[in-house]
């Protein structure tokens, strides 16, 4: 692994290396491209209240046993490490087992360990098993409203707060562009600024389908998640929460007519837990 960091520009040109990606509930999903296997945000909690005062997310869950089943892992993409519903003890132990862990510069000192810090539009580089590489950038991103930027390393204290949250963008000369959002989808002004730098996104791995409060005008949730499917170019868009987005893509009156409108019911798949995907 190139240990650097560097500032990251445009990304690179398309390419043709299938990626595979099979959701395991919640946040946490499997994307394995060109030999490698990365884990987004394992969160392993069961729903319901957590030992700090937080909620972890509804919805069915894997087990760190689960994962450790299927194969070994490369790297995990953490969006951010305060919330049970995104790391949690089980998460934890996890990592201690995997070669490195991307995430916050916040996260990554308290966590220690082959935690690596990124702050927003900053990558390092991955070796590929099947002998090409794998650029892992941090993008701005948020969680619940709370936005990461660069800059912006503060912790706002364990429970209330997730801190600094970051997304990632996934690429290389011969793999499809591949943008990872974190635990929600981007508000509009990221989904931009992501498009500006690596647009367009071959695939868009997304999270919960929730208004942001930084959005300028307030819209239904729908409206911002195909318009920021749209900002993304994405050919194909994959929630790791499908049961909201499926509320989103079914929903009556002006919900409906805005996802079809910005054309994401041609570019959306939603998985069932467990079920794998191969673009």
């Amino acid at each position: 692994m190139d240990t650097r960091q560097h500032a990251t520009g445009p990304a690179a040109a398309e390419g043709r290396r299938p990626v595979t990606v099979r959701l395991l509930g919640g946040p946490t999903a499997l994307i394995e491209i060109g030999g490698l296997r990365l884990l987004t945000d394992p969160a392993f909690e069961p729903p319901g209240p957590a030992a700090d005062g937080t909620r972890t997310a509804a919805g069915p869950r894997c087990s760190a046993a689960d994962v450790e089943a299927m194969g070994p892992l490369h790297a995990v993409l953490l969006s951010h490490g305060r919330y049970t519903d995104s790391l949690g003890a089980a998460g934890e132990r996890l990592l201690a087992t995997v070669p490195v862990t991307f995430t916050t510069t916040c996260t990554a000192d308290r966590l220690g360990g082959t935690a690596v810090g990124l702050r927003p539009w900053y990558h390092l580089t991955l070796a590929r098993p099947d002998g090409g590489c794998l650029k892992v950038t941090a993008t701005a991103a948020r969680d619940g409203g709370r936005e990461g930027r660069a800059g912006d390393e503060r912790e706002r204290g364990p429970g209330a707060d997730a801190g600094p949250v970051i997304g990632f963008v996934l690429t290389g000369p011969d793999v499809p562009t591949i943008y990872v959002s974190g635990d929600d989808a981007p508000s509009l002004d990221i989904a931009s600024e992501v498009a500006d730098r690596f647009g367009p996104v071959e695939l868009a791995v997304l999270g919960d389908a929730r208004r942001v409060p930084s959005d300028p005008l307030p819209m239904p949730v729908a409206l911002r998640a195909a318009r920021a499917a749209e900002i993304l170019g994405a050919r194909t868009v994959i929630p790791v929460r499908p049961e909201a987005w499926e509320h989103c893509a079914t929903a009556p009156g002006t919900q409906r007519e805005a996802v079809a409108r910005h054309g994401l019911p041609d570019r959306l798949l939603l998985l069932a837990p467990g079920t794998p995907a191969t673009l």
